[in-house]
């Protein structure tokens, strides 16, 4: 028996041990994410410290709400939410809730939201940039962190796959010095793709070192930033989801697509039989923005566990949405409201609003880490009316643990330090 132990260890550890240097990048990971609990400009620094002049800035950040403004907010939900959605017109919602999101991209196209350009700030995660550059994120325009990320991936030496083979057809749509890889996904919905798994050197994005996901892009106001600020960068890749097939084809036919560097395709994260382009454990960084609310809350916490089951080990998984007793939720009308906190639009879309126990409940059971679980208070300001509007929202960064990685690492020194 010990004859056999000498004999296998050390084959173990060099399989381990090849497992562990292959890419350095990995083990860099946890060094990116470390940004602590809060941003690194956390949610605004414009302060109300003279109540006479609230109404010389259109929104004011870090508001504390007083016991009388909450017990109001209170009763308004209480009072709007005394009477609910018939039952079938609820399961009317459920089942259709792609046509009324459909109907809503055909009628506002792209001019409803705004560009997110807030989203680095908030979450300097989404860059692939080293611990370095990171710390001084809050000194750096869009254009500074294009240039540090370019620069960071030069010095990178992390294998990459191999290259991708067209095994898709390129959508008829596309622009000269688009990828083969990024070409037109409508058949991922077919029963072949469900029943075949995906081929680790096929999919779209397998050469990139870096790779992102945002859920429920709509009409790209967070994709755009991102690819553009992103453009010289080769070794990323992003993709981009909505069930709306409308909001995709908007995305698809903007001027700064690149399907290069871009993969958009129709996907409907409650539908779990649905494949992803690409396989489990591949990426960095998902996107989550306002998003969740819009889902039935029965089905939130199965959405969140297939999320997290496509993350890397280390992979942060970024989260934005409603709060409790934002402005939107007061502005409900009797009849609108679903279930607790849960409520339709006049145009058949949902919106549910969430608080902080909430959400950390839900992405801890995923079995994600939390690095961040805030509430973000503001206050909105009509200037012209003098109206004031409070604006909650919750904001949480996830990370999926590196337990196997970091059991790896064990195994290798231990076997090491009994050589």
């Amino acid at each position: 028996m010990p004859i056999f132990h000498l004999k296998v260890v050390p084959i173990r550890m060099n399989v381990i041990w090849r497992n562990y240097i292959s890419c350095p990048r990995m083990r860099k990971v946890p060094h990116r994410y470390q940004s602590g609990c809060h941003p690194v400009a956390p949610l605004g620094s414009r302060i109300l410290t003279d109540p006479t002049k609230v109404f010389e800035h259109n929104m004011w950040d870090h508001m504390q709400w007083s016991k009388e403004e909450e017990a109001a907010a209170r009763k308004k939900v209480e009072e709007n939410s005394a009477v609910r959605v018939l039952l079938e017109e609820q399961v009317k919602y459920e089942s259709e809730a792609s046509k009324y999101w459909d109907t809503f991209y055909k009628i506002h196209k792209n001019k409803f939201f705004k560009d997110r350009n807030w989203l680095l700030r908030e979450f300097p995660e989404i860059l692939p940039v080293g611990q370095k550059t990171e710390e001084k994120v809050k000194e750096l325009s869009w254009n500074h962190v294009k240039i540090n990320a370019e620069s960071f991936f030069s010095k990178m030496h992390c294998p990459t796959m191999p290259e991708e083979k067209n095994h898709y057809k390129e959508s008829s749509g596309s622009s000269d010095g688009q990828s083969k890889a990024g070409s037109d996904f409508s058949k991922l919905d077919s029963e072949e793709y469900r029943e075949r798994p995906l081929k680790t050197e096929l999919f779209p994005g397998s050469n990139a070192a870096f790779r992102i996901l945002e859920v429920g892009c709509g009409a790209g106001n967070s994709v755009f930033p991102i690819l553009n600020t992103l453009q010289n960068v080769p070794e990323f890749f992003l993709y981009c989801c909505d069930f709306a097939s409308g909001a995709v084809e908007l995305v698809k036919s903007h001027a700064s697509y690149r399907a290069a560097q871009c993969c958009a395709f129709v996907h409907d994260v409650c539908d779990h039989g649905l494949p992803y382009p690409f396989p489990d454990g591949t990426l960095d960084v998902i996107l989550l923005v306002f998003v969740l609310s819009s889902i039935h809350p029965d089905r939130m916490q199965g959405v969140i566990n297939r999320l997290s089951k496509l993350l890397k080990p280390g992979g942060m998984l970024l989260f934005r949405d409603y709060g409790r007793y934002d402005k939107t939720q007061l502005r409900f009308k009797r009849g609108h409201c679903l279930s607790e906190n849960f409520y339709v639009r006049g145009d058949g879309t949902r919106a549910y609003f969430f608080t902080k126990g909430e959400v950390h409940s839900m992405f801890c059971k995923a079995g994600l880490d939390e690095k961040q679980n805030l509430v973000d208070r503001r206050l909105q300001v009509n200037r012209k009316k003098k109206v004031k509007m409070h604006r909650v929202w919750v904001q949480g960064k996830f990370q999926k643990p590196l337990h196997l990685t970091q059991k790896s690492s064990n195994l290798v020194f231990s076997v090491l330090s009994h050589e």
